[in-house]
């Protein structure tokens, strides 16, 4: 930056530019208990300086008695008391007391009562001074300054002008360039060295049947940082895409085929360097298409370059469709469709190609399978898992579920079908304190015989199989199969039922005051096809094939006191097979 001296005569009529200011009673002396307060403030681009000639008051401790005190708007320059001469005080006060630009000096005095001697007090003399604002490193004239007096101004070298900031000089260098098909594009002051502060835009724009072609040619060279970052720099921009920041010496690979019709070139510098930049010769050509029509897809025939008129077949990847609901002779199939590449350099039709959706998992409402992510998403590749809706229940089939590329749920090993749960049998919340032995037993507990249900209407009994059905002994329902007939479950001794059949109790009172208390009901019962049915008991001889099954109304909940039991394998030992139906003769027991 280069410093100009320029004279201008402000107009400061609305005070004096210096003068005096001193005690009161100078040089005769100050009173006792005496303030006095003064100020003055520099107008536009100027300071305000105090001079100190004399210095004569009461000394104390930390000036506490008598005291001159100056400030400026930053803060406190000067407590002074004590008697000074001129040269102490040109040397150790008065280089100090200076405003900022523009900014303001106070001075306060005061005495108290306890002067025993005279002291004559204090005088200065104040002066305003123009600021070099040129000296100031801080004042962003970006190439030459002129001072005035109150103020400067910028100025720029010929072919720059002076920026609306009034500080920076850049070159205009924008330049609109549509209609030229074949042309070249350099920075500011190429070769030499170019204009510092510049921000250049070339705007091009030929025909939307023809592509820019931009090559650079000659030297490249844009200021870099230690690091790589740009310092300044050059873009290049289509309606589509960014190319760029480029900076360094090394160009961008040529030729760039820019894919439209419309580009911007950009370039940027900041106020360092000796660098000289770039030149870019541009041409046009025909458009050509994109090798992806729409992604999630592959083309038929494979080209280096697709040009207007060619036309290919759009296959969608394994695991993506066509939207369905889209028509049109183009479309081929739920996974292709043609399309022809245009002049504008775009294809037309495009179908996109979307993940297949498998949709929601069919599982049964009201049943005991679950997800665990009840919202989970749905498209290509996602997984699922399934759970059961309590510990009663396990899945048979503990894997996760993929939607395919067919669009179904399948498991991690292959199946097709959805997991089911399946309720575990055979086992109480507490170990059974006495097993497949009668003689001399003793009271169940709540919960010991969880599969336990009680046919009120029959005086008999039936064991839960599962959360659905119940077996029973076919002699206990003969008659009944087209009846709905009225169970319990969770319970031992009749506890709550009693109440509800003999004594009025409502079945919701019972169930509140009887936890794990069941009502349950039929929709079928099936009898042993081979057992003979509609004999009394005094003319039955055989009790073979004794054996119906009850299914429920709705699906048990399963709990601590209520759980189903196994049914034996083929292969299993008798006993399980005699504990099994322990409950079922309930009924024979009672007439013997």
């Amino acid at each position: 930056m280069i410093r100009l001296f320029v004279l201008f005569l402000p107009l400061v009529a609305s005070q004096s530019i210096s003068g005096w200011v001193e005690s009161p009673g100078y040089p005769r002396g100050y009173p006792d208990e005496v303030k006095f307060d003064w100020k003055r403030c520099a107008p536009s681009g100027h300071t305000l300086s105090l001079t100190l000639i004399h210095l004569d008051i009461e000394d104390s401790d930390e000036c506490q008695n008598d005291v001159v005190e100056i400030s400026s708007d930053e803060g406190k320059l000067a407590s002074l008391c004590g008697r000074k001469s001129y040269e102490e005080l040109q040397s150790s006060v008065n280089p100090s007391l200076r405003s900022s630009p523009s900014g303001c000096l106070k001075l306060s005095f005061h005495s108290d009562y306890s002067n025993t001697q005279r002291h004559s007090g204090f005088r200065a003399f104040y002066t305003m001074q123009d600021v070099d604002e040129c000296a100031d490193s801080e004042n962003r004239c970006t190439q030459f300054c002129g001072n005035y007096i109150g103020g400067y101004r910028c100025f720029c070298r010929p072919g720059y002008y002076l920026d609306t900031d009034d500080h920076t000089c850049t070159v205009n260098c924008s330049v609109n360039l549509s209609g030229s098909t074949l042309g070249t594009v350099s920075s500011p002051g190429w070769p030499d060295s170019y204009a510092e502060y510049a921000q250049c835009s070339y705007t091009l724009s030929v025909d939307d049947g023809l592509q820019l072609v931009l090559e650079f040619t000659g030297n490249f060279d844009i200021q870099e940082g230690e690091e790589g970052d740009c310092i300044d720099s050059l873009k290049i921009i289509t309606p589509s895409r960014e190319f760029g920041p480029f900076c360094g010496q090394e160009p961008p690979p040529s030729p760039l085929l820019t894919g439209s019709h419309q580009a911007t070139i950009l370039f940027s510098t900041d106020g360092t360097g000796t660098n000289t930049g770039f030149t870019i010769t541009y041409k046009t050509t025909a458009k050509t298409c994109p090798s992806v029509v729409t992604s999630n897809s592959n083309l038929t025939p494979q080209l280096p370059q697709y040009r207007y008129g060619d036309k290919v077949n759009v296959m969608c990847n394994l695991g993506y469709a066509l939207d369905t609901s889209q028509v049109g002779n183009e479309i081929l199939s739920h996974k292709e469709f043609v399309s022809w590449c245009q002049r504008t350099g775009v294809w037309s039709p495009v179908f996109p190609c979307e993940p297949v959706d498998c949709g929601h998992p069919d599982v049964p409402e009201g049943g005991a399978l679950q997800l665990v992510n009840p919202n989970p998403s749905t498209t290509y590749k996602d997984e699922i898992r399934f759970q059961c809706e309590s510990k009663y229940y396990r899945l048979d089939r503990d894997e996760k579920y993929f939607c395919d590329a067919e669009g179904n749920w399948r498991s991690q090993s292959g199946h097709p079908t959805l997991p089911k749960c399946e309720t575990v049998c055979g086992k109480t919340e507490n170990e059974i304190s006495s097993f497949s032995r009668i003689l001399g037993g003793q009271e169940a507990k709540l919960g010991e015989i969880p599969w336990q249900l009680w046919l009120y209407s029959r005086t008999g009994g039936a064991s839960l199989i599962n959360d659905h059905w119940a077996v029973t002994a076919a002699h206990v329902v003969d008659g009944y199969e087209e009846s709905t007939l009225r169970m319990y479950g969770g319970l031992v001794q009749q506890r709550g039922a009693y109440g509800i059949e003999h004594l009025g109790v409502k079945p919701e009172d019972a169930l509140k005051n009887n936890p794990g208390l069941a009502v349950l009901f039929s929709e079928k019962i099936i009898i042993h096809p081979q057992y003979q049915k509609g004999l009394g008991d005094e003319n039955r001889l055989s009790y073979d094939n004794d054996i119906a099954l009850i299914k429920m109304k709705s699906r048990v909940n399963l709990g601590p006191y209520l759980l189903p039991i196994c049914l034996p394998e083929k292969k299993e030992d008798k006993s399980m097979e005699v504990s099994a139906l322990i409950l079922l003769r309930i009924r024979t027991k009672t007439r013997k």
